[in-house]
């Protein structure tokens, strides 16, 4: 007879650990096991340099309020962000995260167009969210002389010709390491029971009569099998999900494909142009693209070492992850969902249109590209680097961007499809899967929830004097401080 457990978590990414951190504070009691098919915790999605690090809150991302006079959905995205905060800050004060700049810094982040149309678009941006208490402090320029004090690598010895730019930018962004941030909360489940099976893969999944889940796996080391018996499981295993999910034959995963798109970034960590450029700036992506390809270059620091990002560049593998299977894209094809995936593909023209282009692109254009933010730009300075795989949903016949639950009627399993914005927001998606997965004690969890994420069943943008009260204590308790401007 298999052990039972409370708790199975598929997938040693950065949702993973926060449930699992989420779950070991709310039942220091229930028996936790972890599977990672990687010889370490955050070796895909979550590691460092498979994201761009940012702490995605709609500051400066353009594709979170497409109409510049609807802030609804940029409002949200930055209110997730806020308990993704609060909920890293309670950690913190617990001693479950170590200090905060092993996992977070103060990045201000910006948005740069150029072009009379995106110019007006950015403006009237602009003034839908400067009075907006979320937003507050965000900064707009046209003058090349500010733009210049905020990002000097931007302006250096850009052409001036008649065509406009201009730039927002808001002091307090973040920079965020999600892979040391999943270390640390997988090193506290170990030290409080949880057991983390390192270089095991899930292949089964098979509701059981008496409603609990046997789950079949296998050392990836050894070949030996296994199998574990688990009152609720999460499927947090990033394309690999939709696999996995099929797998266990819910009827909610039908009609679900997912389509994957890799990416390369160009990367430096010459001290001199890391010096200069103290912030992410992100752009307008070209058309045709995902939202996950919107120009950016960004400032990173990792593990102590500062560097730049630019990126990224689409590249196509037909892997869910990067140490994924070369049949894992075909493999997903079923009878529920393939008319919805056919549909997707006669749809999205421009996509495939990107992607041709994307694909054949040199190294001499993707250095092209980076002049287009840094005019100065040598490529002999910069590196290219594969980031991680994602897998965009595919439903209804549509490309979806964005991230979602699909769980279990009876809440017994529960999966996490898609990409950005994720990990930034992933304190809102967990609280999610604990209200709808567990119906029956979510009631009785919400002191001991408010008490790490206060604002748990609130919001901020409403009311200007909390919002400012409580992005300043979790910004104290984080070391989040404004950026200093570089001087022109």
């Amino acid at each position: 007879m298999s052990e039972t457990v409370d708790v199975v978590l598929i997938g040693g990414g950065i949702m993973s650990a926060t449930l699992g951190t989420l779950l070991k504070e709310l039942q220091p009691d229930w028996k936790i096991v972890a599977f990672e098919r990687d010889g370490e915790v955050a070796q895909e999605s979550s590691n460092a340099w498979n994201n761009a690090g940012t702490g995605h809150s709609a500051l400066c991302e353009l594709n979170y309020m497409p109409d510049p006079s609807n802030p609804a959905k940029a409002i949200g995205i930055n209110e997730q962000f806020q308990q993704s905060r609060e909920l890293w800050a309670s950690l913190v004060a617990k001693g479950i995260l170590d200090a905060p700049s092993t996992f977070i810094s103060t990045t201000p982040h910006m948005t740069f167009v150029t072009g009379e149309k995106d110019v007006s678009y950015l403006r009237a941006r602009y003034e839908t969210l400067k009075d907006q208490p979320l937003f507050e402090g965000i900064e707009y320029s046209e003058d090349s002389r500010v733009i210049h004090s905020w990002a000097p690598l931007l302006m250096e010895k850009r052409r001036k010709t008649d065509e406009p730019f201009a730039a927002t930018r808001v002091p307090a962004g973040t920079d965020v390491d999600f892979g040391a941030l999943t270390r640390q909360l997988f090193d506290h489940l170990r030290a409080n029971d949880a057991e983390v099976l390192l270089n095991h893969e899930v292949n089964g999944l098979k509701k059981q009569k008496d409603g609990t889940w046997l789950v079949s796996y296998r050392n990836r080391v050894g070949k030996t099998p296994g199998q574990v018996r688990a009152r609720f499981v999460f499927v947090g295993a990033g394309g690999w999900a939709i696999k996995l999910l099929q797998k266990a034959r819910i009827p909610e995963i039908k009609g679900y494909g997912v389509f994957p798109i890799g990416g390369q970034f160009l990367k430096t960590t010459d001290p001199k142009l890391v010096a200069k450029h103290g912030a992410k700036v992100y752009s307008q992506a070209a058309v045709g693209a995902p939202p996950m390809s919107v120009p950016h270059l960004d400032a990173r620091r990792v593990d102590g070492e500062g560097s730049l990002m630019f990126g990224p560049f689409a590249t196509f593998s037909p892997k869910f992850l990067k140490k994924g299977s070369w049949l894992d894209i075909v493999s997903q094809v079923r009878l529920h969902n393939i008319g919805s995936m056919l549909k997707v593909g006669a749809t999205n023209l421009d996509l495939v249109k990107y992607l041709v282009t994307e694909l054949l692109k040199s190294r001499a254009k993707k250095i092209d590209a980076l002049r287009v933010f840094v005019p100065t730009a040598d490529g002999a300075d910069w590196e290219l680097i594969q980031a991680g795989q994602r897998a965009q949903v595919m439903k209804g016949g549509k490309l979806q961007f964005g991230t979602e639950v699909v769980s279990a009627a009876d809440g017994s399993i529960a999966g996490l499809l898609g990409a950005s914005p994720g990990a930034s927001t992933g304190a809102t998606i967990m609280l999610d899967v604990l209200s709808s997965c567990f119906p029956d004690r979510i009631e009785g969890w919400k002191p001991a929830l408010r008490e790490l994420i206060p604002t748990y069943e609130e919001t901020l943008n409403g009311d200007a004097a909390k919002a400012r009260a409580e992005m300043r204590r979790t910004a104290e308790a984080l070391h989040i401080a404004e950026e200093q401007r570089v001087d022109a």
